[in-house]
């Protein structure tokens, strides 16, 4: 591995931040990481458990992050695993010309993130990953829609259990998603709309069967999908309750039914149903998703990534993605067509 210097992990002491830098340890040892949060204790703990790590406070209202000065202060990508809501992680990482890749804007946020991207575009590569699962569950679509002469329908719908919404940054961007829109968001012949009671509700099926109440949420997926595929029908639901593992007495898990419709190689019609399972819920498969958009940024597996802005989905091969699914522990389970 080329010599790089570290990557700053804002919130890198939280679920997914520090989920993420454990995945790049494994897969690049020699990498250096830099767990960046308000907490020195809990992230020095984070840095110490990987080893060639060190840990530093941030103050996200500051333009220079409260880090310590330049001399001996480098870094090589900015990660942003919370909410950077003055944007002064981005504008750090524009200054100093380094890859940033954020996961909490969310589509009805994603505006001031995308904007400042425009108005710098050669000074860096910006990676917008505020997708469900970062990015996880658009790329776990592709790979299956490969099979498609042409998809006319992508329905995802995923169980999200109850006691897995993550740590109190993840609390607080499903509280602030929730407060800027209750409306989702689909794509509806061909057309992208906002839904609104009733059309937002639905049932969300299971792994057990078990029907859960659900809702269309605005979320990043359905446009990539849908630009992706080149399907004129897309819809994200999720519903929030109990999963079918902790209702055989396990864990909570994630569960997230992926639907595809449409015409095979031969032109014939074609449909697909399966569920992306991971028994310790939606963490891994956020710090997945983080971990492979810091990987592919660097150069770290295939060229590094230009200046500009872009999406999981232009950037990772599913087939890949896939992989790296299985050596988590995430497992594809055949679904009945419904």
């Amino acid at each position: 591995m080329k010599q790089l210097e570290p990557v700053l992990i804002l919130g890198g002491s939280g679920q997914a931040g520090s989920g993420a830098a454990a995945l790049l340890r494994q897969w690049h040892p020699g990498l250096p990481l830099t767990i960046a949060g308000r907490d020195i204790d809990r992230a020095r703990r984070v840095a110490e458990g990987l080893g060639a790590a060190t840990a530093v406070t941030i103050d996200l209202r500051r333009g220079d992050l409260g880090l310590p000065g330049e001399h001996g202060h480098r870094y090589s990508a900015v990660v942003a695993a919370l909410w950077d809501d003055r944007l002064n992680g981005l504008h750090y990482a524009q200054d100093h010309g380094l890859p940033y890749l954020s996961i909490s804007s969310g589509l009805v946020e994603i505006a001031p993130e995308v904007v400042a991207g425009a108005r710098r575009a050669s000074a860096s590569s910006i990676l917008v990953a505020s997708h469900f699962c970062a990015g996880v569950v658009v790329l776990a679509t592709l790979g299956p829609a490969r099979e498609f002469r042409r998809v006319d329908t992508v329905r995802i719908g995923a169980v999200l259990d109850e006691l897995d919404t993550g740590g109190p940054a993840g609390a607080a961007d499903l509280e602030r998603w929730s407060t800027a829109t209750t409306a989702g968001t689909v794509r509806r012949d061909g057309v992208f709309t906002w839904v609104d009671d009733p059309d937002v509700q639905a049932g969300v099926t299971s792994a057990d069967g078990v029907v859960l109440p659900g809702r269309s949420i605005a979320v990043l997926d359905v446009p990539s999908l849908a630009l992706a595929t080149g399907a004129p029908n897309v819809r994200f639901d999720l519903a929030v309750g109990e999963s079918a593992a902790r209702r055989r007495g396990g864990r909570a898990s994630i569960e997230i039914r992926i639907d595809l419709e449409g015409t095979g190689p031969t032109g014939a019609p074609l449909r697909t149903s399966r569920y992306l399972v991971h028994p310790a819920g939606q963490r891994p498969l956020t710090a997945l998703g983080i971990a492979l958009g810091v990987e592919r940024q660097l150069g770290l597996r295939g060229e590094a990534v230009p200046p500009g802005i872009r999406t999981p989905e232009t950037v990772l091969d599913p087939a890949y993605v896939a992989e790296r699914l299985a050596e988590i522990g995430a497992t594809f389970v055949d679904a009945p067509s419904t």
